[in-house]
């Protein structure tokens, strides 16, 4: 999408002004589909660094992720900014009757590269 589909926009932010993750959605994303429950960007950075910090390889990565005020630093009290991604958490990129990695990974995609979506998620079921 060269300009980012408005409705995703306002999903997105009203993920981002509850702090949950229980919004389930599903994308196309540059020909991946991507399915799994948004979450609030600063929760999901979290995640991320936490995970990072527990790997004893990747550990000093996790302070990219820390979101801003976890550091210490400032934060304005200004109106956030319209979303411009989405952060799946529990996520999985469907490919075939899979679904990478099983166990759902933590995915960022730009709101603009979205070319369709739809409420929900997929899973596939052996039968």
């Amino acid at each position: 999408m060269t300009k980012p589909d408005g409705l995703l926009v306002d999903v997105a932010a009203t993920v981002e002004s509850q702090r949950s993750n229980q919004m389930s959605l599903t994308v196309v994303a540059n020909g991946a589909v991507i399915t799994g429950r948004l979450a609030p960007e600063a929760v999901w950075r979290e995640r991320v660094a936490e995970i990072l910090r527990d790997s004893e390889k990747l550990g000093v990565f996790s302070e990219v992720f820390a979101p801003p005020g976890a550091t210490g630093e400032r934060v304005d009290e200004e109106p956030a900014p319209a979303p411009t991604h989405l952060h799946f958490h529990v996520a999985r990129i469907l490919q075939g009757t899979l679904g990478i990695p099983e166990t759902g990974g933590m995915y960022r995609v730009a709101i603009k590269d979205v070319s369709a979506w739809t409420v929900g998620d997929f899973s596939y079921t052996d039968g």
